[in-house]
């Protein structure tokens, strides 16, 4: 099975941002404000995913990120800063 490429984090957002805006609708810069920060830990104890998010926002717009988050995790469970 061939893995996904590692992405950066500026990566990663990009494609939150993007699918966000693709599936919910809205403003790129709204997004990106509900979505925070992507934190980076440790591959030796998270080395099934090792990013995490912690959306702010409307109800609306955290549930959207995080059921983007979801599938972003199953295709890009490795970040690099």
């Amino acid at each position: 099975m061939l893995s996904a490429p590692l992405m950066t984090t500026d990566d990663l957002r990009d494609l939150f941002v993007t699918t966000l805006t693709r599936q919910a609708g809205g403003e790129r810069r709204r997004w990106r404000i509900a979505l925070g920060e992507i934190r980076v830990h440790s591959i030796a104890t998270h080395s099934h995913c090792n990013w995490s998010i912690a959306p702010s926002g409307a109800v609306r717009e955290v549930a959207a990120i995080e059921r983007v988050s979801d599938d972003l995790r199953m295709r890009h469970p490795i970040v690099t800063d």
